[in-house]
């Protein structure tokens, strides 16, 4: 396993090809497996490092930064990715957990919209407070065929995993499949800053109002289900560049 080496005084920055960023402890943990060789490194958010990737023939500069789990870090870190390094693409590649009977565990979401849905709004209209984190995804750039099966799909976020009684009304009211809890707050920031942003999200787990399959304690399946879908994405992660980049 690579060493961490930290950062300060190292001057790093500058324009990149992209920015991936890698949200929860157990997928950052899959990344480092996958990619044992490189020389990582600290920033006020969690690791990270810089590699080339071969992007049909020709290298394309990477940095892979672990942002950390929920909206807080997720935006801090996306600002902070954009800041210091510019990418051109920005792509956030993790898990989510879907509702059940709406969708299947390893289906991969290519989010088109994400939406908060912890916001409480009392005072005001609550509609208009949701619809204010919103964010449409521009995937106009994106041309070609997806180089690993994905739904294009709606992932709500919010500062919690899923409630089970929530199901049937999250289902219901937003017409959603599944939600995580980083994506809504790294697609506004990089909205915001006028990044171009990829969220892929494949689906660990599910839950319904009777059962949750991974909420037994153990982390063992979302850890085991974690392991697979994030060797995928990063086997797939070229062509996905390639779809952006080119």
């Amino acid at each position: 396993m690579a060493d961490v080496v930290h950062d300060a005084g190292v001057t790093d920055a500058g324009i990149i090809d992209a920015g991936v960023l890698i949200s929860a402890n157990t997928e950052w943990r899959c990344v480092r497996a996958l990619l044992p060789d490189a020389v990582v490194r600290s920033s006020p958010y969690g690791e990270w490092f810089r590699t080339e990737l071969p992007v049909r023939g020709k290298p394309r500069s990477c940095v892979f930064l672990h942002g950390g789990w929920g909206k807080i870090a997720a935006a801090g870190s996306t600002q902070y990715a954009i800041d210091r390094w510019a990418p051109r693409l920005l792509l956030n590649l993790g898990t989510c957990g879907g509702f059940a009977g709406a969708i299947s565990p390893g289906t991969v979401l290519l989010v088109t919209r994400t939406l908060v849905y912890d916001i409480i709004e009392q005072m005001g209209d609550p509609l208009e407070a949701l619809e204010h984190y919103a964010t449409d995804l521009d995937l106009t750039w994106l041309k070609g065929e997806p180089p690993q099966p994905v739904l294009r799909a709606l992932l709500l976020s919010a500062d919690r995993d899923i409630v089970m009684e929530e199901v049937p009304q999250l289902r219901e009211r937003f017409g959603a499949a599944a939600a995580d809890w980083e994506s809504g707050a790294i697609a506004y920031v990089a909205a915001r800053n006028g990044v171009r942003c990829l969220v892929l999200r494949a689906v660990t787990d599910v839950v319904g109002p009777e059962s949750a399959e991974a909420y037994d304690g153990t982390m063992q399946l979302f850890t085991e289900r974690t392991r697979e879908v994030m060797q995928g994405m990063l086997a797939a992660l070229p062509e996905w560049l390639a779809l952006g980049l080119d």
